[in-house]
């Protein structure tokens, strides 16, 4: 049987897209703008939380940490999709820019636009969310939503002890 290379975040985010377009405009049609985008962003962060967990599980013993969703970082990077500078990175947090989204680019070429922040953006809270509920995203300012830059701030929270 021929093995077949895994493809990069990047071309998965397009072809999810091909087929969430259709869908979309549907219900943009049937339902309104409003209630189209509430449905795609509940659908898609909820599918960004499983793939967190998902990833999450082939963990040694399904431990995560900073370091280790650190090291997840170059799928989404893959096939140039990101242009960074990394200004902090340790274990307990990883912040960087993001100064070309090749992600915002694709869907503003695909007519996405005004849900690539949904289909892309918003995934990152969420997919963090399921791998690692104890590392959060802050994130002011995106390029998909018109911004300069993306900034990405990661950090470990500090352990609820309420004994």
């Amino acid at each position: 049987m021929q093995e077949f290379p895994e493809i990069g975040i990047l071309q998965r985010r397009k072809i999810e897209a091909e087929i969430i377009k259709p869908i979309y405009e549907i219900l943009i049609r049937d339902y309104g703008k409003d209630i189209a985008k509430k449905i795609i962003g509940e659908a898609v962060a909820q599918a960004a939380v499983n793939a967190g967990k998902e990833f999450a599980a082939k963990e040694p013993n399904g431990v995560t940490s900073v370091e280790s969703f650190v090291a997840l970082q170059h799928l989404w990077e893959q096939d140039d999709a990101l242009t960074i500078s990394v200004l902090e990175n340790d274990h307990e947090k990883y912040d960087y820019n993001v100064h070309r989204c090749r992600y915002a680019e694709m869907y503003n070429e695909m007519g996405l636009a005004e849900i690539g922040f949904l289909l892309s953006c918003n995934r990152d809270s969420k997919f963090i969310e399921g791998y690692a509920p104890h590392v959060k995203l802050d994130r002011a300012h995106t390029i998909m939503m018109g911004e300069g830059m993306c900034d990405f701030r990661y950090r470990l929270q500090a352990e609820n002890n309420d004994d």
